[in-house]
């Protein structure tokens, strides 16, 4: 799908004309719904979390600033007699000639800003780093097997209203020729040339046919409205649908199915989510060793906020070790390795399902494939015997029953190939998908790009 094509059909949605002026095909649904599938939005929000939270892992690495401002009042001895150091406002004179058991009520702020510098953690602080690298590159990938997704599930909506509008077609064609039998038989009846009861059957098989016409073009509105669910507009949106694609080209063996599944993007997010389970041992075992960090303050004190009456600083460097801690540390490595192990279950068991899944989606569209063919073939035999029934009904040779009958094979022979065409279309989009490789990849070229109009 051109660049084009695609700010085209984005802007007649967004404008409410949907489709009715801006005809739809199958690229055109799996771009649109990259760009606005709501599972798309859900999953760019949390990729953009995942980078945000390694921004505050980094973060922790460079120095804290912090301003403080504490007020207080008291008439304590000993903390009246600092407060008035700190605001440099001691006089001894006043201090000998009063009681300094029985002080006044002294008012003081503090002004501090305070700098603090992590040395040392025992390798904490860079484990929780690498987590949240991790836990953003899973979520980048997370988001790139939401794109995949919401494509294939757009493509199996676009499909699925293609075949129903499809079958509608084809049943209001066959309707059309089962009433071209309907007014033949009855002028035969009129000249005496058939009996009444071919032309009751024709007109059963006309209501019959009213019927499944009525119940298609319900089946297409409600395809309709999934379409447009996938694509995050309005249910009631209207849809003008491009051709038809032909589901062409070589099945690929399963073996390069299966050695592109490594790139899918779920699978991605998984390992990297084990990594960083595999990191909690680590993070955790951290917490046995020391700790080392500065500090560095600055304070001012006065008798009003923010004054600067008086000034102090100080220098500090701390170390600190847990020499007891009830078992929590080692049961806290314990239990990070067991949750460890056992997301290695999980993927081992996660690999072996897509594994599976690719395998299952090769055979199934190998068999669509393969009942596409055998529809195609069984069409053109339907379509040659109607022709012939036809040819001899008209020399009355057969009755209207024969007619009418090769008449519903080859109706049912034109839904059973269009049903296998939408299948395997369908099946091979799948494939793409549960492979790890974008869904689009096996739809051919683009007519749009190769100058041919649908």
């Amino acid at each position: 799908m051109t660049l084009r094509s695609l700010i085209t059909v984005t802007l007649a949605v967004v404008a409410g004309s949907a489709s009715a002026q801006m005809p739809i095909g199958l690229r055109d649904a799996m771009a649109l719904a990259r760009q606005q599938s709501p599972a798309v939005a859900a999953a760019t929000a949390r990729a953009q979390a995942g980078r945000a939270r390694l921004d505050q892992a980094q973060g922790h690495r460079l120095p804290t600033l912090r301003l403080h401002e504490m007020w207080v009042t008291t008439n304590a001895p000993a903390e009246v007699f600092a407060l008035q150091l700190n605001q440099e406002r001691f006089d001894f004179n006043d201090f000998v000639t009063s009681d300094p058991n029985r002080p006044d009520a002294l008012d003081n702020a503090t002004t501090r800003i305070e700098l603090g510098l992590p040395v040392y953690t025992g390798g904490e602080l860079s484990g929780r780093i690498e987590q949240a690298r991790l836990a953003a590159d899973a979520s980048a990938s997370t988001l790139d097997w939401a794109g995949d997704r919401a494509a294939l599930e757009a493509a199996e909506a676009w499909i699925d209203l293609a075949l129903a509008r499809e079958r509608v077609a084809l049943l209001e064609r066959s309707l059309e020729t089962v009433e071209a039998h309907v007014a033949l038989a009855e002028a035969y009846v009129d000249q005496g040339l058939a009996v009444r009861s071919e032309l009751l059957r024709a007109e059963v098989e006309r209501a019959r046919l009213q019927d499944l016409v009525i119940e298609g073009r319900g089946q297409a509105r409600t395809a309709g409205a999934a379409l447009s669910f996938q694509l995050g507009v309005a249910l009631g949106s209207e849809w003008a649908l491009r051709e038809f694609p032909e589901p062409t080209g070589e099945l690929e063996p399963l073996a390069g199915w299966l050695g592109s599944l490594q790139g899918r993007g779920d699978l991605e997010a998984a390992h990297r989510r084990v990594e960083a389970a595999e990191l909690e041992g680590r993070v955790q075992g951290a917490k046995r060793k020391p700790s080392v960090g500065l500090a560095a303050r600055w304070d001012w004190f006065g008798d009003t906020p923010f004054g600067t009456d008086g000034d102090s600083g100080a220098l500090m460097a701390v170390a600190s070790i847990d020499l007891f801690s009830g078992g929590r540390h080692a049961a806290a490595i314990a239990a990070a390795e067991a949750e460890a192990a056992a997301a290695r279950q999980d993927l081992e068991r996660f690999v072996g399902g897509t594994e599976l899944a690719v395998r299952a989606a090769w055979e199934e569209t190998t068999t669509a494939l393969e009942r596409r063919a055998t529809a195609v073939r069984t069409l053109e035999a339907a379509a040659e015997t109607e022709r012939i029934t036809g040819a001899r009904f008209e020399q009355g040779i057969v009755k209207m029953i024969d007619l009418l009958d090769a008449s519903t094979a080859r109706r049912e022979a034109e839904t059973r190939e269009l049903v296998a065409r939408a299948q395997a279309l369908a099946a091979r989009v799948r494939l793409a998908a549960e492979a790890g490789r974008r869904p689009e990849s096996v739809l051919g070229p683009d007519p749009q790009e190769t100058g041919v109009t649908p």
